[in-house]
Order: C-alpha cells, then structure tokens, then sequence
C-alpha cells in the first residue's frame, strides 16, 4: 500500500474460480472469515462483493465496481504467480486496459510470468510505483512491478498444513467489510 500510495485494499475473496476446481474448495463463508481474521489491525477489506455483483469472470467484477464506486481509484493487485497464467484468463488484456495492474514478486515465479504471454504482452507498459502520484499516471494499460521481501508460503501449502481450517468458520455468516451486508448462505 505504501509503495503504491493506497488508502486500502480489498481482497477480493471469490465465490469460485473458474480456472481451478470447486471440488475441495472451502465454503465462501469460512474463506470470507478466514480472510477477515487475517486482515485484522490492517487497511485491508476483504470481500465477497462478487457474490453480490453475480460476477463470475475478473473484467465484469471490474466494470461493476468501477460503476458503483465512481470516485474510487482502482488499480489492480496480482501476485506474478497469476500474471504466469493470467493470458489464459477471460478477456485479459481487456482487464488491463481497465486499469493499471501491479504485479507482487512471488518466489520461483517471475521469470515465468515476464516470459509468459500476458507478461511480454505487459512489459512494454511498465511503469514505476511512483508514477501512481499523478492522476496521469492512473491510465491503463500500466503494469507496475513490485520487489519486497514477499511471504514466502503459499495458501496450498497453508491450507496442507491445517486441512480443517475451515471448520473454525462454517458455522460463521461474516458480514462482509466493505459491503456491511451479512454474507448469504453458499448456493449448492
């Protein structure tokens, strides 16, 4: 947040990916809750606002937030693991075009995403952090590489370690942080 000059972040907690299986995934309820426990003491909001925009593909959650927060600046936060696969999302370079990205360095996974498609694709829009001090510099397409010192673990080998993490949030229905709306029961 510092880097980029934030206010905030939401985390965007998905009702589903549809890159990766529903088979194993944790209710949204506990994934909302887990998040929010995590997020405690921080400037960050997590969400399940896509449950409540019916979104399912990245680039119509962006357009809808963007038409019920008009006033808000987005850009968009990756890890570079993500920007590795990001050409295989739904209309990405669309979502670029939408607004600036910022892609974090994840250990073992930036010369895969610089080399990928998405990454080579992006790389000629490469701009410093900095640049986001100007409202000129909140045009898109932008990606702005960010280098720190990044958790090390992954949420695969998190969830490996704690297989009934979940457990501790099922019976919770958390109101969501930036909505302020009860999270609605997981459709079967």
């Amino acid at each position: 947040m510092q880097a980029l000059g934030l206010d905030e972040v939401w985390w965007l907690v998905s009702p589903g990916n549809p890159l990766k299986s529903k088979e194993g995934m944790a209710p949204l309820a506990a994934r909302l809750g887990s998040a929010i426990k995590q997020a405690r003491g921080t400037r960050i909001r997590p969400t399940a606002i896509e449950r409540e925009l019916d979104t399912r593909y990245t680039l119509d959650t962006l357009r809808k937030l963007r038409l019920r927060y008009p006033k808000v600046q987005f850009i968009w936060l990756m890890g570079s693991d993500n920007l590795a696969q990001f050409h295989l999302w739904r209309n990405w370079r669309e979502i670029a075009r939408t607004m600036p990205i910022a892609v974090i360095a994840r250990p073992g996974y930036d010369g895969v995403a610089f080399a990928s498609p998405a990454g080579a694709w992006l790389g000629r829009f490469r701009r410093p952090p900095a640049s986001l001090r100007t409202r000129a510099g909140w045009s898109a397409p932008a990606l702005i590489y960010l280098r720190f010192d990044p958790d090390p673990r992954s949420a695969s080998a998190l969830r490996a370690a704690d297989p009934e993490w979940a457990n501790r949030f099922v019976s919770r229905r958390p109101r969501d942080p930036l909505t302020h709306h009860p999270l609605a029961p997981d459709i079967a």
